[in-house]
């Protein structure tokens, strides 16, 4: 610890110049890691606070078998064992793009209604989710279904290690039930994928060149009322290079949309060149496969027995309703220990 307060002491100094606000964007480096190492520190007294705490209790226990003694001591070992797996996440969120915000994606696989049912119940999770964890979501783009569901949705998660969380639940989810949208009561399978990008922000820069890029201008589809439907505000914006596509139509205002699209553009850039180094690095991590059915990383069975179950690392939890309320921790956690072994 005695390091990262020293370097804390030197950062609070650096920022405390009298010149050091001329250039606020020299200081947002340094404000980054004051954060991050601020959260450090209290993490490691909280954890030494719950031992010496726990340490008391046992004393107090080996003198007295009281049974509020004894409850007394159960929760605080309760207490420092969820503040340790809270601190080994921590410990497993160490990318350099993992404090990032989140870009997140979801689209609908083949089945048409069946399929974009599954991709809002998805869209809901997530919700759920970000509530749990104090994180604030802005919907960039929403093309619902024409019956039901959603066609696509694109938001922009911010939060303190959002994309690490996030990118977890990258790939694609298998819903088993019997369909709501069939009258014969036929078990269904539908098919959503999810794409998770580190939010690039002000501070990356990922250079987009005009020559680069085609601007389609369209009218908005779907609900939104007469000036989203009847002008031409939507924006489309393809990458040559890459052939990546996005569009943003939820805003009235043509800038507005394309400013949004841009945004999504540069964080799927950056995730794309994350990507590449990442092959470079561990060429033989399985887990990468490509979007496609047959390659689910997960599977949430309704019928005809209820399990939610995670192919990547054989995490299963049964109480199926709460996961699809957004109680994924497990999962993500699970997931991050599996990737980092």
């Amino acid at each position: 610890m005695g390091g990262k307060t020293a370097r804390l002491a030197a950062i609070e100094a650096e920022i405390s110049k009298p010149d050091a606000w001329q250039n606020p964007e020299r200081m947002t480096p340094f404000l980054r890691e004051k954060s991050d190492l601020t959260a450090k520190v209290e993490r490691c007294e909280t954890l030494q606070k719950a031992r010496e705490d726990l340490d008391e209790w046992l004393a107090m226990a080996q003198e007295d078998q009281n049974p509020e003694v004894l409850q007394e001591l159960f929760g605080q070992l309760a207490t420092l064992g969820a503040l340790v797996q809270e601190a080994e996440l921590a410990t497993l969120l160490s990318g350099p793009e993992d404090a990032s915000g989140a870009i997140l994606e979801i689209h609908p696989g083949a089945g048409g209604t069946e399929a974009q049912d599954w991709a809002e119940m998805l869209l809901r999770l997530y919700r759920r989710w970000c509530e749990r964890h104090n994180f604030t979501v802005d919907e960039l783009d929403f093309l619902p279904g024409d019956e039901a569901g959603v066609k696509s949705v694109t938001l922009q998660v911010n939060g303190p290690y959002a994309y690490g969380f996030l990118k977890a639940e990258k790939g694609i989810h298998r819903l088993i039930r019997i369909s709501p949208f069939d009258s014969s009561g036929r078990r269904h399978t539908s098919f959503a994928s999810v794409d998770v990008y580190p939010d690039a922000g002000a501070d990356i820069q990922i250079e987009v060149k005009d020559e680069d890029i085609r601007v389609d201008v369209f009218r908005a589809s779907g609900p939104g009322g007469q000036h989203v439907n009847k002008t031409s505000s939507a924006i489309r914006i393809t990458h040559m290079p890459s052939g990546i596509v996005v569009q943003c139509q939820n805003e009235k205002s043509q800038h507005r949309n394309r400013e949004s699209a841009m945004k999504v553009l540069k964080a799927r850039l950056y995730d794309l060149e994350l990507g590449k180094q990442q092959a470079l690095r561990q060429a033989e991590y399985q887990s990468k496969d490509a979007i496609g059915f047959g390659s689910q990383i997960r599977t949430y069975t309704l019928q005809p027995y209820r399990l939610v179950k995670d192919h990547r690392t054989g995490c299963d939890a049964g109480d199926v309703e709460a996961v699809l309320d957004g109680d994924i921790d497990t999962f993500i956690r699970q997931y991050l220990l599996h990737y980092h072994a």
